[in-house]
């Protein structure tokens, strides 16, 4: 069984083609192309948080809005920057949705990419610590979010009102919520670091390596490396991998329309933050091509769900169909989806 999720970036626009035209236009076609997702028989619905852009920030409100308008979708984020967040507060939101929802929340945390903002997390009251590094400092709120979702004692009690010296946890708490907290891994150290942690892998369509392999073994490196190094460390649920991709299948007059045309399959090779990386390709072609491409994919054959990227700029109508024609294809290469 290999799961089908999309992941949007929620952007909106005023510019010319735009379907999305404001913030409010962009919360409620994300719940819209849920709501039609879980009816095709896509798995889960995901959403890229940024801060100091027009995209969206805050996911939680519309996570829950979600959660509401469906029965079995399972949603989450890809991926929240853990510079920004204060991580009880988020321990705390996490836990409230996914109860909401029935325990369908997959919460994917990371690092974090590059941002609009100049270091826009001290305005949000963070900075590293003496001789650490932003990537320290995010790596030490995701652990305090662990540890507050796992339910570890943090406060001192108010002894007028609780007495005795045992500190309190945060509620509420979501017990199962650990197993599903997902770190987005943009090189084989911090895939072999999320196993470490007991944290799922996502890997997206960059890795910030290059050693002059193709992008799909590039990445099956990387999930290699998480699987044997979670066997390793003994955690008591099993590894899941997500890989994203972007693949647009051609399967009616608008998409030949967008899409016809394009080239498909090619990487790419550059610098991000000054660091060799290489840029996965993407995919256009009618579905019958698009299986024949998709069939030599390593990376993509050795996941457990393949997050599919949306141009969420064009509208739920049009995305709708792409997620259908995915779902053929998926069907096509055995993934099986339910």
């Amino acid at each position: 069984m290999k799961k089908i999720g999309f992941l949007s970036f929620n952007h909106w626009s005023e510019q010319r083609g735009s379907q999305v035209r404001s913030a409010a236009e962009s919360l409620h076609q994300s719940v819209e192309l849920a709501v039609a997702a879980e009816e095709i028989g896509i798995d889960g619905a995901y959403f890229r948080v940024h801060h100091f852009a027009a995209q969206q920030a805050n996911p939680f409100p519309l996570l829950s809005h979600i959660a509401a308008k469906t029965t079995r979708l399972e949603f989450g984020t890809g991926v929240i920057d853990m510079r920004y967040e204060n991580p009880l507060s988020l321990a705390e939101q996490a836990a409230a949705t996914d109860l909401l929802s029935g325990e369908r929340l997959q919460l994917g945390v990371s690092r974090g990419s590059p941002e609009h903002a100049d270091r826009g997390y001290r305005h949000f009251g963070h900075t590293p610590a003496a001789g650490s590094t932003e990537a320290d400092m995010a790596r030490e709120h995701t652990a305090q979010l662990l540890s507050a979702i796992e339910g570890a004692p943090i406060a001192e009690p108010n002894p007028q009102l609780y007495p005795g010296d045992r500190k309190l946890s945060l509620t509420p708490r979501s017990a199962r919520l650990r197993e599903r907290v997902w770190w987005g891994a943009g090189n084989f150290e911090s895939a072999r670091w999320a196993a470490q942690q007991g944290m799922q892998l996502m890997s997206s369509t960059l890795i910030q390596q290059e050693k002059g392999l193709p992008f799909d073994l590039l990445q099956l490196e990387q999930i290699e490396g998480f699987r044997n190094t979670w066997q390793e460390t003994g955690w008591g649920w099993a590894p899941q991998v997500s890989v994203a991709r972007t693949i647009m299948p051609i399967v009616d007059d608008t998409t030949h329309a967008h899409f016809a045309g394009k080239s498909s399959g090619g990487e790419g090779v550059g610098q991000l933050e000054g660091i060799s990386s290489r840029f996965g390709p993407s995919f256009y072609g009618e579905p019958d091509q698009l299986v024949e491409q998709l069939r030599h994919d390593a990376a993509l054959d050795a996941a457990d769900m393949v997050m599919i990227t949306i141009p969420n700029q064009l509208g739920v109508d049009l995305n709708t169909r792409l997620l259908q024609g995915v779902k053929a294809v998926g069907n096509a290469l055995g993934w099986n989806t339910p």
